[in-house]
């Protein structure tokens, strides 16, 4: 006997069914006031440039500064998050984040805005794999390339908030007083989340994640081959994200106001196909079928992107961008997972997001250097695309390891 009524037995048991949706919708709901901030330097990039007196490359190297520091995180942040457990990490993550957006918008110079990133992407390498682990372990094994989609659901959500209703706070606010507001409800959400958030208990009774067993995961080929597609996609990511509101007022001689519109339908296509492709991944049941797809469909997207000129064709050309952009982002870091096992997952995402922040990081200051000795953007775009194919046959190289793997996992003896 336990000593509890069955009143009591029964709420505990209601409880613990509300469990998974509650800490999956507070997972979610943190990501879409962290993506009000990071979706807001790109979205105000021309108000900051002018304000700060920045050239297109020393914007790059603003991005760069994040996603280098981000990038370097990730390894640690998915070793921590294996070892300790994903929750205080998470909130570390955006608690420090948050205070430092809130600083930002408080920076007058370019380099303090570049230490500042560097600073930032440090915290914000505590969101990614641990937030990664904390949604997946609420959703059975055959469930978790959708699991894992949700995670950038809610940033791209904030994404659209940001860009519908940013430029016209900025209009009457300034982009620094914007930014300010943003971030202090990033600090409000982390603060929320500390007070009512979980992570699920660990079953099986095994030891934790110990360094050697980590440095033991190294040596599997997949790891490698999934962090080489990374590197394409973040390199995708990052080029289309971080560069489309410039590339339609400078290039395309957009409104600050008329690029948000855009930036927000861009949003809305990408959240919505990225818990769409963790499905249709998860149903049939070949995540590189659902990757190598997708990046078809980018290579010729990217470059299209920079070669129409009608309006309505534009429009549609940024559409299906956004829409495979990050299709096949929940069966990419399945993947690992799938073949090595769920007590690798932190450790595994660190590694093949290390990956995929090289990617961003070269691609975002690269389109910018483009920009300013060709004074367009084409080439670079045309960079992204040839990249693109190569994380086409990439995939193919993935799907035969992973089904050599998973043969000799159910092989007798």
């Amino acid at each position: 006997m336990n000593g509890s009524t069955p009143a009591e037995s029964r709420a505990a048991a209601q409880r613990a069914k509300q469990a998974p949706v509650t800490n999956v919708s507070l997972v979610v709901a943190c990501q879409v006031f962290h993506g009000l901030t990071f979706g807001a330097i790109p979205l105000f990039l021309p108000l900051i440039r002018e304000d700060l007196q920045m050239s297109f490359s020393q914007a790059g190297v603003l991005s760069a500064a994040a996603t280098l520091s981000y990038g370097l995180g990730q390894i640690p942040a998915g070793y921590l998050s294996d070892r300790f457990g994903p929750r205080r990490l998470f909130f570390i993550g955006l608690l420090g984040w948050s205070v430092l957006s809130l600083n930002f918008g408080l920076i007058h110079a370019f380099w303090a805005g570049v230490v500042n990133q560097l600073v930032a992407g440090a915290f914000r390498a505590l969101l990614f794999a641990p937030g990664l682990a904390l949604l997946a372990s609420w959703f059975p094994p055959e469930r978790r390339a959708t699991a894992m989609s949700l995670y950038m659901v809610g940033g791209f959500s904030g994404t659209i908030v940001l860009a519908l209703l940013g430029p016209l706070l900025a209009h009457h606010m300034g982009w620094r007083s914007t930014y300010i507001v943003f971030a202090a409800l990033g600090v409000a959400a982390a603060l929320a989340y500390r007070a009512l958030g979980a992570e699920k208990p660990r079953t099986g009774g095994g030891p934790h994640f110990g360094l050697l067993e980590a440095v033991r995961v190294f040596r599997h080929r997949i790891l490698w081959v999934c962090g080489a597609i990374q590197f394409v996609r973040f390199a995708v990511v990052a080029s289309f994200n971080f560069w489309l509101p410039s590339l339609l007022v400078a290039d395309r001689g957009m409104s600050l106001a008329a690029a948000g519109v855009v930036t927000a339908m861009s949003a809305a296509f990408t959240a919505l196909s990225n818990a769409l492709g963790g499905y249709v991944s998860d149903r049939l049941k070949n995540p590189p079928l659902v990757v190598g797809g997708s990046l078809a469909v980018l290579a010729c997207a990217s470059a299209l992107l920079v070669v129409v000129e009608p309006l309505a064709l534009l429009l549609l050309v940024v559409a299906v961008n956004a829409a495979f952009l990050q299709f096949y982002f929940g069966p990419l870091f399945f993947v690992p997972v799938e073949v090595l096992g769920s007590r690798t997952a932190g450790i595994a995402t660190g590694f093949t997001n290390l990956f995929a922040n090289f990617g961003g990081l070269v691609s975002a200051y690269a389109l910018g250097v483009v920009k300013d000795a060709a004074g367009t953007f084409t080439w670079g775009f045309f960079g992204i695309s040839a990249l693109c194919v190569i994380g086409v046959v990439l995939s193919a190289v993935l799907a035969r390891i992973r089904s050599r793997m998973l043969a000799a996992q159910q092989a007798p003896g």
